[in-house]
């Protein structure tokens, strides 16, 4: 058991978040399927975890803390993903190497447990992603 693993993460689009957004990306629906990363299950033994644990994900470029759950996609060792939305975005680099588009594929993640920190609901994230941790939106009068 490590405290830390290193994946390869890919964000993608799932039937389940495509369903949840028609419910509105602020509804429970959409958190329980975009608050996730899916996870090989030698992968999680090697993290120490059982399904359902909170784990935090953290990139060059930021971090975030999501459910990890057994995948149900054909997954290796060593790869793991993320829907896209709010929550793969606090970890996805916005350079786009010239191109304009983000790279949402394939990029290093560390992943350790995080049992007792909370997950953020989607608007949580976009305003600490807008806003940084310690600010608060404007009020609008």
């Amino acid at each position: 058991m490590t405290n830390k693993i290193t994946l390869n993460l890919i964000t993608c689009r799932t039937i389940q978040q495509g369903v949840a957004m028609e419910t509105g990306k602020t509804s429970q629906k959409y958190f329980d399927a975009a608050s996730i990363i899916h996870m090989h299950e030698d992968d999680m033994k090697k993290l120490g975890i059982m399904a359902n644990t909170n784990v935090k994900v953290t990139s060059k470029d930021g971090s975030v803390v999501v459910k990890a759950v057994r995948t149900r996609e054909d997954l290796v060792p060593g790869l793991a993903h993320i829907p896209m939305g709010p929550w793969a975005n606090a970890i996805v680099s916005a350079y786009t190497y010239s191109t304009g588009e983000p790279c949402f594929k394939g990029f290093p993640v560390d992943i350790e447990p995080a049992p007792e920190e909370r997950i953020m609901g989607a608007v949580e994230i976009v305003q600490t992603l807008c806003y940084g941790p310690d600010r608060k939106p404007p009020v609008r009068s």
